[in-house]
């Protein structure tokens, strides 16, 4: 089966993030498997892909969270394996991350979630501490929520609560780990709306790991599929919505490519 690549041409933007022949093995297994791409300044790229393709060990590979065993991931030009704690404080600084289902801190109100990032890396007064998370709360459009707990909030509100503390610091670049995992649609939707108003609105560089193709569709510029540890495609929503790859069909339609029925 022949990889569809067709990337578009991201209007000449800088480059923000560079995978290098990202190499990483477990137990004899390439769970990814010399992968290469890059994603521009301000672009949404959305990673999509089977339970247990390695969606979340390359994230956690963006993010700094584990080395590969060969290549190398370039955050703004900066080797993240190779960068000295000055550069990896600077860098992780400017990248912002929501968790699955929010990671909230169960003991904390949302004011004290959000602030907290902002009272570790700053030196911001208590007024501007409190006026930052007001204006991160008003963008994931959650207002005057501050002095309530984790427990008193639905699914989709913790979520919004996670992107508003993953934007406190202003971040450059957003990672959104499975986002809607778990919610209906109507929350679905609503997530989206969220992320889509959030990078445009800060102007973020933003990718998405995801399983979820409606999510996908709404917020992406670009959509890739994980498969073996490659790419299997990295196009253009509409260019993946129109592709015959048995893998992109199966996304789509909700069933296994033919004679693939032990595959996951």
């Amino acid at each position: 089966m022949g990889a569809e690549n067709t990337m578009p041409v991201t209007s000449g933007a800088a480059e923000e993030i560079r995978v290098e022949s990202l190499l990483k093995i477990f137990d004899a297994r390439h769970v990814l498997d010399e992968l290469c791409f890059s994603v521009a300044a301000g672009e949404s790229l959305v990673v999509v892909g089977a339970s247990g393709e390695g969606k979340t060990v390359l994230l956690k590979h963006l993010i700094g969270l584990m080395s590969p065993d060969a290549g190398r991931v370039l955050i703004q030009g900066i080797d993240l394996k190779t960068a000295s704690p000055s550069e990896s404080i600077e860098i992780r600084k400017k990248c912002g991350m929501s968790f699955q289902e929010g990671a909230l801190f169960d003991s904390m109100t949302v004011f004290e979630n959000i602030a907290f990032p902002i009272r570790r890396h700053t030196r911001r007064k208590t007024r501007e501490i409190a006026e930052r998370v007001s204006q991160c709360l008003s963008l994931v459009r959650l207002e005057g929520i501050e002095d309530r707990r984790p427990a008193e909030l639905s699914g989709g509100m913790r979520r919004r609560v996670g992107f508003a503390r993953a934007i406190a610091l202003e971040p450059e670049i957003l990672f959104f780990d499975e986002p809607t995992t778990g919610l209906d649609p109507v929350n679905t939707a609503a997530i989206g709306r969220v992320i889509d108003h959030l990078r445009r609105e800060l102007g973020v560089t933003v990718i998405t790991i995801t399983h979820d193709m409606m999510l996908a569709f709404r917020i992406a510029d670009r959509i890739a599929m994980l498969r073996q540890g490659k790419f299997l495609i990295d196009t253009d929503p509409e260019n993946f919505r129109r592709s015959d790859l048995p893998w992109v069909r199966a996304f789509l339609e909700g069933k296994l490519p033919e004679g693939e029925e032990d595959a996951l």
